[in-house]
């Protein structure tokens, strides 16, 4: 962990090297694409709740649930990388409430892709109970558990910091800049992550795997309705890769840590750019792309809404 803060640290020592010009145009790079991707996911969950087909349905409920959590996951990823950009450090306590919330969502994405590939698999192998199965009531049960699970992580990494002696430090303004990583301070947090996310994403990348089989296997059947079985086997594909998507943000600053001890410092901070806009920033506006280009139901209501109602029939 010692490694991961000092590579903070470096990255953070670098930034005064580095001119304003250069700076304010790396903010700018990918302030840009943030904020269209958060209009555009604005926009998506806008259209979500616009009509009951969206807030009644298993499918389009979960949907609205990680586009919420990647929208709030990607608005604090864009503060936090601002305040880098700016050279603000916070205080420990101000840190770490930001650090638990982008936690908080950052565990929730990879779960509710695992229930939305449950719930394709149910519409394939089990047509006749899908109904029964993805009613509103087992939704909301899903959707509570999978919060209630994130906020059981949070509160645990929050616990394990009361073991860091924040007593014995002079002032309680952070030396560097702030991170999920940054607020790792002692063995047991570290270890807790590890496992944590070792575990999390190991679970749900054979679960989500699991399922794409099982809609193979069932598309296969001679009483399958063909067409289902194919869009929820592209469906599930889409979802691993999402899922290796959420993985990638994971191990950002290992890859990070390995470039930097090949390159030089400035030229480190250049590409760490790059890499958030790839590894953190991306990643969390690709379900309104995919929904919203392959779906045909929310296609159209989330065309006249990014249009502001241009297509709108007249009353």
């Amino acid at each position: 962990m010692s490694n991961v803060n000092e590579s903070l640290i470096n990255i953070t020592t670098e930034q005064r090297f580095q001119g304003t010009e250069e700076r304010v145009l790396f903010s700018t790079v990918t302030a840009l694409p943030c904020c269209m991707f958060l209009f555009i996911n604005a926009t998506m969950l806008r259209s979500l709740r616009s009509k009951a087909v969206f807030r009644q349905t298993c499918r389009y409920i979960l949907l609205f649930n990680l586009l919420f959590a990647d929208t709030i996951q990607m608005v604090l990823s864009q503060l936090l990388h601002i305040l880098a950009a700016c050279r603000i450090s916070l205080t420990y306590p101000m840190c770490g409430s930001l650090t638990s919330l982008a936690n908080l969502m950052t565990v929730i994405s990879p779960l509710t892709l695992v229930i939305m590939s449950l719930e394709r698999f149910v519409a394939v192998c089990y047509p006749l109970r899908h109904g029964s199965i993805t009613s509103m009531r087992n939704t909301t049960a899903a959707i509570s558990a999978i919060w209630t699970l994130s906020s059981l992580h949070m509160l645990t990494q929050n616990l394990l910091l009361i073991e860091y002696p924040f007593y014995q430090l002079q002032s309680l303004q952070m030396v560097d800049f702030c991170s999920m990583f940054a607020m790792l301070l002692g063995s047991g947090s570290d270890y807790y992550d590890k496992a944590f996310t070792t575990l999390l994403f190991v679970t749900a990348g054979m679960a989500v795997i699991c399922t794409y089989i099982g809609v193979i296997i069932a598309a296969r059947s001679a009483s399958a309705d063909k067409a289902l079985a194919q869009k929820a086997r592209n469906t599930v594909l889409l979802h691993v890769v999402q899922l290796g998507l959420s993985v990638s943000a994971t191990i950002f600053i290992p890859i990070i840590i390995a470039i930097g001890r090949v390159v030089t410092r400035l030229n480190f901070v250049r590409i760490l750019n790059l890499l958030y806009f790839f590894f953190l920033l991306l990643p969390r506006c690709l379900s309104s792309f995919i929904y919203g280009i392959r779906d045909q139901t929310i296609r159209p209501v989330l065309l006249n809404h990014l249009c502001c109602h241009c297509n709108a029939k007249p009353n």
